[in-house]
């Protein structure tokens, strides 16, 4: 059953409640992120499946995967996580501030400039916390320049990420939008799973909030999908 992605996360109540829920979409980026919102709404107990790779894998074609990288040491201090989160969060902004930059893409920059903006809101989310839980803080705009943003929010290699995209050869605005879905995504499930096994009760509040925050990234990206035709 068709339906576009916009479409869905408006509405889910049009999927059954009593049958196993597959979802699936070009290549699994779009479909990973719905399911996930699909199995918080609570409309089912039945079992929510995602077609990992999409119809791309489905079909037995080469994916282009990235590299999984482990960068939260949950022995840290909470003040080490929250510097850490914060860097992650300067590689989203670094992520699209570089398309921005090199792609044209027209009809999604709005977007695009507005995730660069919410990005960096983050970043001043997180350091609210972190100014309260460091003994010695630095002043924000200090702290923000000596942030090295390397590495995305779902652990993938910012260099790797921006290779990828320079190896696109159609339909450029779509695979951004689905590979910065797949990055929300990633950061939206990070963030969560951090609060439920964090203690402290700022950080726990820090990485909530800013989970919050990227599912609403990703309906923004939803919308905008649209625009890509």
């Amino acid at each position: 059953k068709f339906i576009p992605l916009n479409k869905l996360l408006s509405d889910f109540s049009g999927l059954p409640a009593d049958r196993d829920v597959i979802f699936y979409c070009h290549s699994g980026g779009r479909s990973v992120a719905t399911a996930s919102m699909f199995s918080e709404e609570g409309i089912t107990e039945k079992t929510i499946y995602n077609l990992e790779g999409g119809i791309l894998s489905w079909e037995s074609k080469a994916l282009k995967g990235f590299p999984k990288i482990q960068f939260f040491d949950k022995t840290k201090e909470p003040v080490e996580l929250l510097l850490t989160a914060m860097d992650l969060e300067k590689g989203a902004w670094r992520f699209y501030t570089y398309i921005l930059k090199n792609f044209a893409v027209d009809p999604i920059i709005p977007t695009l400039e507005q995730l660069s903006k919410a990005e960096i809101a983050h970043v001043r989310t997180v350091y609210g916390f972190w100014e309260k839980a460091s003994s010695t803080p630095m002043v924000f705009d200090q702290l923000y320049e000596s942030l090295k943003g390397e590495i995305l929010e779902g652990g993938e290699s910012l260099a790797n990420t921006l290779a990828y995209l320079e190896d696109i050869e159609e339909n450029a605005c779509l695979r951004i939008i689905e590979l910065a879905i797949h990055m929300e995504y990633a950061a939206f499930d990070l963030y969560k799973t951090m609060a439920e096994q964090e203690k402290d009760q700022t950080v726990r509040d820090s990485f909530l909030s800013i989970a919050q925050a990227e599912k609403s990234h990703m309906r923004i990206l939803a919308r905008a999908l649209d625009q890509c035709v």
